[in-house]
């Protein structure tokens, strides 16, 4: 799909396949998401600005690549994107952090907002959005929307898996947005969940269920 990046790497596939199972109990379950996180990282953070500066290594002086520019921002749709979260900030502890509290009406399917806070001159920064779940996609597409008006312009959306359904909504609002997942899953249920997916991710990070 245009501007969908699938990160098929076999250590994120082989540690989603373990999270996918049924039985993997909380603890795990959220020491997987944070390494999974780690490598969707390296993918997404790839074109972050370089430049060099002189450093001294123990044998003489060189020249060395460091990133520049404005801090780069996480923002988390709560809740579960948290669980995305401790991964990126492991990766780069650095970086700013904005939160976006978005909840999806059960019976509606309507993304709800609840909570707002995200860092100043999003403008001139990266931004990246993360979330376990591409699902219906408006609770994505709300949370993008809302970090639009607030300034971000360059902006990416990782999940660890969408539905074909979420992209193509999401995608016809945002299409200046690229998505960068662990993997493209069938087809959304009648409530809106991923199939075969994983469950509801913010009860099995948190294990409220």
């Amino acid at each position: 799909m245009k501007n969908v990046t699938v990160v098929d790497h076999p250590l994120v596939q082989h540690k989603l396949s373990l999270m996918r199972r049924k039985d993997t109990p909380t603890a795990l379950f959220r020491q997987l998401i944070r390494e999974v996180t780690m490598l969707l990282g390296y993918e997404v953070t790839r074109d972050l600005p370089m430049t060099s500066e002189p450093i001294d290594t123990p044998l003489k002086q060189m020249d060395a690549p460091v990133l520049t520019g404005k801090k780069l921002v996480f923002i988390s749709v709560l809740r579960a994107g948290n669980g995305l979260l401790e991964g990126m900030l492991d990766l780069i502890p650095s970086a700013r952090v904005g939160h976006v509290g978005i909840y999806r009406d059960p019976d509606t399917l309507v993304a709800v907002e609840y909570y707002f806070k995200v860092p100043e001159e999003l403008d001139e920064r990266k931004v990246i959005v993360v979330d376990p779940m591409l699902a219906t996609g408006n609770s994505a597409i709300a949370a993008v929307q809302r970090i639009k008006e607030a300034g971000a312009k360059d902006i990416k959306f990782v999940c660890l898996l969408a539905a074909p359904e979420g992209i193509e909504r999401f995608q016809e609002a945002h299409p200046d947005v690229p998505i960068i997942t662990a993997a493209i899953d069938e087809k959304l249920n009648d409530h809106g969940y991923i199939v075969p997916g994983l469950g509801d991710a913010g009860d099995r990070i948190y294990g409220t269920k």
